[in-house]
């Protein structure tokens, strides 16, 4: 999970109170105890910090697609039983463990300008729409970006990065004229309503038989196929995700003719493979947001209590944009994160 905090300057943080083995503090959480089955809210002893751990307080949760995939047993990585789901968060620094110097890997300073609500967003969607069009895409200014689910947390990610920071020509594409509308809101230049008819000729409509630059897609199967043979002249198209729930397979001959490149994209898998990497994208999107070039939409917000009925709000493809958990009531829910990314946080 991805944490975020804001304060001015980390030290201020080992003035926190510390908690002792045996203080009594307590925090709520969204448990997952079985497998395809509604989460259970609980109230949860909290430990002691150990040596390299931070206590962190908190305040909005984002809720991704991939978190009812982990809960269903159905995600690459698949926590023991019982585990409290969630790849995103914001929130406060309460406490640092006794061998901590400074808090980095998981844990990123929230600029003031960035509120805890807005940053709990960025992690995920943003992190993964920077990777994907500046690192893998390698996308420049004035080139065509095909972008698929356009009105979903990843998608206006990627509208928002593509328009606003690359100052690239998007095409966005949804299944609805409402999330179309969403998508040029945030600075899309054509629509496509895959609903009502072909990705492919409608791309060519637009931008005629020279195709897409770049193509980001988070669907899969016949939407993906049409994006790659919509791609242009050594186009580029990134797979994210498979939202549609078909995996498609790449036709080779299409990679050759045209000299198109088909590349895939696990944002969290950069953590362990090239952290540097994946600490920029993050600390690319903090400083875009903080200049105003970037703008999240939250489509929701549901409080802790609601969890289920947020991750039914995704299933149901009701969400556009981000959905997150609202869970700071009266400063009780607070864990220790340590393999979580904490994308916001506020030094007390």
């Amino acid at each position: 999970m991805a944490a975020v905090a804001r304060g001015r300057g980390l030290p201020r943080a080992w003035l926190c109170r510390r908690a002792g083995p045996g203080s009594g503090r307590h925090y709520r959480a969204a448990l997952c105890t079985e497998l395809k089955q509604p989460l259970a809210i609980k109230e949860v002893a909290s430990r002691p910090v150990r040596p390299h751990e931070v206590r962190v307080d908190v305040h909005f949760c984002g809720v991704n697609f991939a978190d009812i995939l982990v809960c269903r047993g159905q995600y690459q990585e698949k926590p023991q039983l019982p585990f409290t789901p969630g790849m995103e968060f914001s929130g406060t620094v309460l406490e640092t463990g006794t061998d901590v110097s400074t808090v980095k890997e998981t844990l990123w300073q929230i600029p003031e300008r960035v509120p805890l609500r807005e940053a709990a967003t960025l992690p995920v969607s943003y992190g993964t729409a920077i990777l994907a069009l500046e690192h893998r895409a390698c996308t420049r200014p004035g080139e065509t970006v095909l972008v698929t689910a356009a009105a979903g947390a990843t998608g206006l990610a990627v509208v928002d990065v593509a328009t606003n920071v690359l100052q690239a020509q998007v095409i966005a594409a949804a299944g609805s004229d409402e999330k179309c509308k969403l998508a040029m809101q945030k600075g899309a230049q054509s629509t496509v309503n895959y609903g009502q008819g072909g990705l492919k000729e409608a791309v060519r409509k637009l931008v005629g038989s020279g195709g897409v630059n770049v193509a980001i897609d988070t669907v899969g199967g016949d939407v993906f196929l049409e994006a790659l043979r919509s791609l242009a002249w050594e186009g580029r198209i990134v797979v994210v995700g498979f939202a549609g729930g078909t995996i498609a397979s790449v036709p080779a001959n299409l990679l050759l003719l045209k000299n198109v490149s088909a590349v895939g994209l696990y944002w969290g898998r950069y953590k362990e493979q090239n952290f540097p990497v994946f600490s920029r994208t993050l600390s690319s999107a903090l400083q875009y947001c903080q200049q105003g070039r970037i703008q999240p939409h939250i489509g929701a917000v549901f409080k802790l209590e609601e969890v289920n009925d947020a991750f039914l709000h995704v299933i149901q493809r009701k969400s556009t944009g981000k959905t997150t958990t609202a869970v700071h009531y009266a400063g009780k829910p607070m864990e220790i994160w340590r393999e979580r990314l904490c994308l916001a946080w506020r030094v007390l």
